[in-house]
């Protein structure tokens, strides 16, 4: 399984002009290699553009990406994750989902297609991160 972050499918129902085609290119390779899907956290946060569930269900059923539900490991190195983020000077307060996802990724040892590298690979090292930049 591969886990595809908010940000990569919100490239592509949004249309991105700079990053679609990326996007577009990962979820096409990566999905000849791994069953994408998504967690809890990532459903919610791409509800944010559709007005029913029903209508978000059909476009992940669409581009063939399940759902993984995140384990209670998972959940627990969120929280510690974020306290150390926390202590380490971190002051952004909308950045847990982030964290759910990074940990859920560890847990179950998932690599992670993203764009969003920085936060990952400082809390999360042990993940493979799937991304545009180099690493």
């Amino acid at each position: 399984m591969l886990l595809v972050d908010t940000n990569v499918l919100v490239d592509v129902l949004e249309n991105d002009p700079v990053w679609t085609d990326w996007s577009v290119a990962q979820l096409r390779a990566q999905s000849r290699l791994h069953p994408l899907v998504i967690n809890d956290i990532i459903y919610a946060e791409l509800s944010l553009t559709f007005s029913t569930v029903e209508a978000l269900d059909q476009v992940l059923v669409d581009l063939q990406i399940g759902f993984d539900t995140l384990p209670k490991p998972a959940l627990f190195l969120a929280g510690k994750a974020f306290v150390a983020y926390r202590r380490s000077g971190g002051t952004k307060h909308n950045v847990l989902p982030d964290f759910f996802i990074g940990a859920h990724a560890a847990v179950r040892s998932l690599p992670l297609l993203t764009r969003d590298v920085q936060r990952y690979r400082t809390y999360f090292p042990s993940v493979k991160l799937i991304s545009p930049e180099p690493h």
